[in-house]
């Protein structure tokens, strides 16, 4: 299937309705935009297998020039608004892109990049500022017509890895047709339940691999995305009772969010059209995830894997009930646990998650780190830890670059914060390992409270009694250092590299 298919069918059903203006674009009007945007990439000289990039707020155009770039055989890279002009920068050169697309509002960011812009043209997508065209106004006079060299495209995304510049993920492009299926496609019918039928809730930014991917799959569907602007935990319920949302695709910091809402605003809508919820992108606390259960229901999917979709596991709010914890079985590719020579580990015991029989991958331009992200026997890795139990069941400890060996035992910081996490002033927590002379690095808590008034001292008494009585003396934290606010992707994910280069750099204020 393919919003094509549906432009034909229903042409005015909605394909994306915004949540905050109420843009909507229905599906006539989608095709017929991602048209005239085919259109125009051809005209600009771009072929089969070129690369464009596009820097974007969450905005219905996206998907204008994401259908238009799936139609015409090209790579899209979506790059994040919260990376420096320097990341910025290589990510256009790393990837080979020949046009860059960006939000109106980020109009000097793109003036500043002209020096680094030589080989790459800019557009802004509404109205032309500072010598940059508008994407609108050049594809308004082109056919909305299909160009005569259709040929399927792929998203060409980069992973923030954990180390160094981010890393892209270029797949081979496929060889079908546009409309042929996606792996996507049959997870979303078969474990959600997705559909025609689907009114699906996008609620984190579209520069972010899932986000973007799960929404251009609800439109090969035939659903309607309805796309928050921006997260806000009580805005999101107004929102499924307003659309009568089916599904929705979540973070775990979103669940804390909105178990953070007094009792009166989360029981004051109505949510039982939601059918399928479906969390990702980071660890979820099992008391957390506990709490969603017995407020949502059995409703509640978790499914882990990243950019480089080498591997999927997932698993339903009855499975997780019965193994806690788990993120679940494969459903794309086998897991196979390794030792640090790369030798199978049996069941129960803990080494690195690798994935054999699921999609190759490689990073662009980067031999070496492709190279250190397999094993030899040629299975992929995200680079976590973890173990599988009897039934086939992954359970991750952490990422092997977070572990902290401390006094020669290996101590795993997600553990530490999923607990932290469950205490009410904490807002937010990241832990990780600092060198110390004595035990060769302590575990070190940098944590958000819940009030930003909290006398730290004894906040941190009163952390360091709660972590010995929850995990023992060697798990809790040597140290409590204090943020109004942790550096996190707007997805959930904890930029942690960020916090350890600032605090080895010996800023520990």
């Amino acid at each position: 299937m393919h919003p094509s298919h549906f432009a034909a069918s229903k042409p005015a059903s909605p394909a994306v309705i915004m949540a905050e203006s109420g843009e909507t674009i229905s599906y006539a009007a989608l095709d017929a935009a991602a048209n005239r945007g085919a259109h125009l990439l051809r005209r600009l000289g771009l072929r089969r297998g070129d690369v464009i990039a596009v820097m974007a707020d969450n905005d219905a155009m996206l998907f204008d020039i994401g259908w238009a770039a799936q139609r015409t055989g090209l790579y899209l890279t979506s790059i994040s608004t919260r990376l420096s002009p320097a990341d910025v920068a290589y990510i256009l050169h790393d990837s080979g892109a020949r046009l860059l697309i960006a939000s109106d509002r980020l109009v000097s960011v793109v003036a500043g990049l002209r020096n680094e812009l030589a080989d790459v043209q800019a557009f802004l997508f509404d109205q032309p500022a500072l010598g940059i065209a508008s994407w609108r106004e050049a594809c308004a006079d082109l056919p909305s017509s299909p160009v005569a060299d259709e040929s399927a495209g792929a998203d060409m995304l980069y992973s923030s890895g954990t180390t160094g510049r981010p890393k892209g993920v270029k797949p081979a492009l496929p060889e079908g047709p546009i409309d042929a299926p996606t792996p996507l496609m049959g997870m979303g019918t078969a474990l959600y339940g997705m559909g025609e039928d689907c009114v699906y809730l996008s609620t984190s930014p579209l520069y972010h691999a899932a986000p973007l991917r799960w929404a251009m799959t609800i439109h090969r569907l035939g659903g309607c995305v309805v796309v928050m602007e921006k997260f806000d935990p009580e805005e999101a319920l107004r929102l499924i009772e307003r659309y009568r949302i089916t599904h929705a695709t979540w973070v775990p910091t979103h669940f804390v969010r909105l178990l953070r809402l007094p009792d009166t605003v989360r029981n004051g809508y109505d949510l039982s059209s939601l059918r399928a919820v479906v969390h990702a992108a980071a660890p979820c606390p099992a008391p957390v995830k506990q709490a969603m259960i017995d407020w949502w229901g059995p409703i509640v999917h978790e499914y882990y894997s990243g950019t480089e979709c080498c591997g999927i596991t997932a698993l339903s709010a009855e499975q997780w009930l019965a193994k806690p914890g788990s993120v679940g079985r494969a459903v794309l590719g086998t897991i196979h646990i390794l030792d640090e020579e790369g030798t199978e580990l049996p069941v129960g015991e803990t080494g690195g998650v690798y994935f054999s029989d699921g999609p190759a991958f490689s990073y662009h331009n980067d031999p070496a780190k492709t190279a250190q992200a397999h094993s030899p026997q040629g299975w992929a890795t995200l680079g976590d830890i973890g173990h599988v139990d009897g039934d086939g069941y992954l359970y991750l400890t952490d990422r092997k670059s977070f572990m902290i060996i401390s006094g020669g035992v290996n101590i795993y910081p997600q553990e530490i914060e999923n607990r932290l996490t469950t205490h009410p002033a904490v807002a937010d927590i990241a832990v990780i390992g600092l060198p110390d002379e004595e035990m060769g690095e302590r575990v070190v808590a940098v944590v958000q409270p819940a009030d930003a008034a909290a006398d730290h001292a004894e906040l941190a008494a009163e952390l360091t009694r709660f972590a010995r009585e929850q995990l023992g003396g060697v798990k809790t934290p040597r140290q409590f250092l204090f943020r109004a606010e942790l550096p996190r992707e707007a997805t959930g994910k904890m930029m942690k590299r960020r916090l350890i280069d600032e605090l080895r750099g010996g800023d520990a204020a």
